[in-house]
């Protein structure tokens, strides 16, 4: 039988500019052992300073895509998080950029199942976005309107689903 995947003890790292997303998620991620920056010199600093599992970015305000390129050189799991950043094209960025998955931030209170999904993933050999259409598929169909998938197939035909 398969060990249980969890995020108990799981090194995290939170960066937003907005202090009450980032204690919202310390505190869903209370298993976890958190620390948080507010700005891309403060995640700089900490990325280059210690090791990380998970690394959650916002993209506005901390210059997340920047800190994705420099998360994905020191070996850490990065996943994109956004309020003012929902597009298609900000989901293929993150995705052709290396990002473990891209979350709207109206979502993040199941950030405990997303996270999960990505270790699952990495556990079995899979890739990290192996479930991210099937969590966020209404969401991605209210917000960018249901024919998006028509307008962006080509993320969803590289995304491998399995």
């Amino acid at each position: 039988m398969a060990a249980e995947i969890t995020l108990e003890g799981k090194k995290i790292l939170i960066v937003d500019d907005e202090r009450d997303v980032r204690e919202t998620l310390e505190d869903l991620l209370s298993m976890c052992e958190v620390s948080q920056a507010e700005s891309y010199d403060q995640a700089k600093a900490l990325i280059e300073a210690q090791p990380f599992d998970i690394a959650i970015l916002d993209i506005m305000g901390v210059d997340g895509f920047d800190l994705l390129a420099l998360a994905n050189a020191h070996g850490i799991t990065a996943v994109m998080l956004t309020a003012h950043a929902l597009s298609p094209e900000n989901v293929i960025k993150s995705f052709d950029e290396g990002a473990a998955s891209y979350l709207p931030k109206e979502e993040m209170n199941r950030i405990e199942v997303f996270l999960t999904d990505i270790l699952e993933a990495k556990a079995q050999g899979k890739h990290p976005w192996w479930k991210w259409y099937g969590r966020l598929a209404s969401f991605c169909d209210r917000t960018f309107g249901p024919d998006w998938k028509g307008r962006k197939s080509d993320i969803l035909d590289r995304i491998p689903f399995y």
